[in-house]
């Protein structure tokens, strides 16, 4: 009988045990999932910004400031409908009763590679920071298992998915094989860097002047 109980207590608590690992999981996993989709959402700017480059700028500047608002308001205890309950979704553990800076940068970003570029180099910056920094983290986070001290920490997976996407996306927008690798190289150094939500801005500056001077070159 005690081998019994011995067996049903060992069961219980390596449930216990299997159920609290899991949670944390899914729940990184739902975090990392929503904030990727803001993030990819930011791919819209180039198409946007076709059709009307002025109203792009302006809805840019509006949500980016209408953000910080609204976060100014969250952290002082006053809940804005959906707004704050995403925001509380898409933070990591090390946001938790911070600003979060994310979405500023991001709009930042985008907004900053529309006003210093010509339109090809703008698009090939903001897919950049959209996609290529965006597969590299989910990439790094949920199956990066190589992680040289060259890379601060990332993951050679994460690297070479976000070289690979932004490559295919500047070749998709320039139909030059080597402005596409320029960038895609570029993409892949400066997302490397410890710069956390701030690569939102120096991703689409950098790759976007690097790209300008590869058309200016070949």
């Amino acid at each position: 009988m005690s081998l019994i109980t011995s067996i049903f207590s060992n069961n219980n608590a390596a449930m216990v045990i299997g159920k609290t690992l899991a949670i944390p999981a899914r729940s990184e996993l739902k975090t990392e999932l929503v904030r990727k989709s803001i993030h990819f959402l930011i791919s819209l700017t180039p198409l946007m910004a076709s059709v009307n480059k002025t109203a792009t700028i302006a809805i840019l500047m509006i949500g980016t400031l209408g953000y910080t608002l609204m976060e100014c308001l969250r952290l002082s205890g006053v809940k804005v409908p959906v707004i704050s309950s995403l925001t509380s979704m898409a933070s990591r553990p090390r946001d938790f009763g911070r600003f979060v800076m994310g979405p500023v940068t991001l709009g930042l970003g985008a907004l900053l590679a529309l006003l210093l570029y010509p339109s090809n180099a703008a698009a090939i910056a903001i897919y950049a920071l959209a996609f290529g920094d965006g597969i590299a983290s989910l990439i790094g986070k949920f199956f990066g298992k190589t992680r040289p001290s060259f890379l601060f920490g990332k993951s050679l997976e994460g690297s070479i998915a976000c070289f690979a996407v932004v490559l295919m996306s500047a070749y998709a927008v320039s139909g030059n094989v080597q402005v596409a690798i320029i960038a895609a190289f570029t993409a892949m150094i400066v997302e490397a860097l410890p710069l956390e939500d701030y690569d939102n801005v120096t991703i689409p500056i950098t790759v976007g002047l690097v790209v300008q001077i590869a058309y200016l070159a070949f």
